[in-house]
């Protein structure tokens, strides 16, 4: 399987995109990694590794890149020699059969629908990413991939997470939930209460509203909701775990008996780290367009970004795809 990588996207391009292609092979023996970038210093960073691992890497010249603060679309549009436009051109042309990237978010999301295209019956895509939950992973979408949207966008993004859950996630019959500020169906506005009829009617399993405080607690296989608030609700579930960690070092900084305690807890305590660590969850993918798009961590070092290359791979080996226009056509008979 061939894999384009931006390796140029991230703040910590190219030396940990490099490394990260580099585990990737390691760990799966079918892979290969089309580095796209500055040749110069593609290479400059793969100059110490052993022959053997260069085997399956591939530098792909790009003299361009897309900064995080750059205007997406414009960007997107005019440097048509990017690392990130060239990593999806090659998608689209089936020189590779997926993409990774952990650069401008919005770019990412311009190029997917620019570039790629979009699978026909998905008006806007969504980023979707698997949230740890109190006893299995939840499913959200939108994260950021659309910022305002239609009933039907809410619509088409639920049909694509029970694709998700179902698919990748391995979940027999998900409930789906549409994310409000009530449980009542008087909440929500009109978006939201349009969006509740369609998937109500449809044949997805439909939970109904949800509020943010239930999303621990497992309630709902697939959240969705628009791209403004969830990112937002994404982000603070992030700083919020970043938060506790430093308060916990901290107390533990000035007693002594929670630090004897530690030492028990600590293998307890790794576990769960790594269950909400999104360097091993890897990336979210980009659904509703026409190739597989993964969306690495902007602050991504080389254990995440051979996380979201294994992503790439599965969503690839899962036909995602081809696994979504299907359920599309199955809605649409339904």
């Amino acid at each position: 399987m061939i894999l384009a990588l931006d390796a140029m996207g991230g703040d910590h391009a190219p030396k940990e995109t490099c490394l990260g292609a580099i585990e990737a092979c390691e760990l799966h023996s079918d892979l290969e990694v089309l580095l796209v970038g500055d040749e110069n210093l593609i290479k400059k960073e793969l100059s110490s590794v052993e022959k053997n691992a260069l085997k399956r890497l591939h530098v792909v010249h790009a003299e361009e890149s897309i900064g995080m603060n750059e205007l997406p679309t414009v960007a997107i549009r005019k440097k048509r020699h990017s690392s990130m436009r060239v990593a999806m051109q090659m998608v689209r042309s089936g020189e590779a059969q997926g993409c990774v990237s952990a650069g401008n978010t919005g770019a990412i999301v311009a190029g997917g629908v620019l570039v790629i295209g979009r699978i026909q019956g998905i008006d806007r895509p969504a980023l979707g990413v698997a949230l740890p939950t109190l006893n299995k992973d939840t499913f959200l979408l939108d994260v950021g991939a659309t910022v305002r949207c239609k009933p039907v966008n809410l619509y088409q993004f639920a049909l694509m997470g029970d694709f998700y859950a179902k698919h990748i996630l391995g979940v027999n019959s998900p409930n789906i939930a549409l994310l409000s500020n009530g449980t009542e169906e008087i909440k929500g506005d009109e978006v939201v209460s349009a969006a509740r009829d369609l998937i109500k009617s449809s044949h997805l399993n439909f939970y109904g509203y949800l509020e943010g405080d239930s999303i621990p607690f497992s309630v709902a296989d697939v959240v969705v909701c628009d791209g403004f608030t969830g990112n937002a609700l994404l982000k603070f579930a992030e700083g919020l775990g970043q938060a506790i960690y430093s308060i916990l070092k901290e107390e533990m900084g000035h007693r002594v008996l929670p630090k004897v305690g530690m030492m028990f807890m600590l293998p307890m305590l790794k576990d769960l780290w790594t269950r909400f660590d999104y360097e091993k969850r890897g990336g979210t993918p980009l659904l509703g367009v026409n190739g597989a798009v993964i969306k690495a961590h902007g602050r991504s070092k080389s254990t995440a970004i051979k996380s979201a290359l294994s992503v790439a791979r599965s969503f690839v080996l899962q036909q995602g795809v081809e696994l979504i226009k299907q359920e599309l056509e199955q809605g649409g008979e339904r």
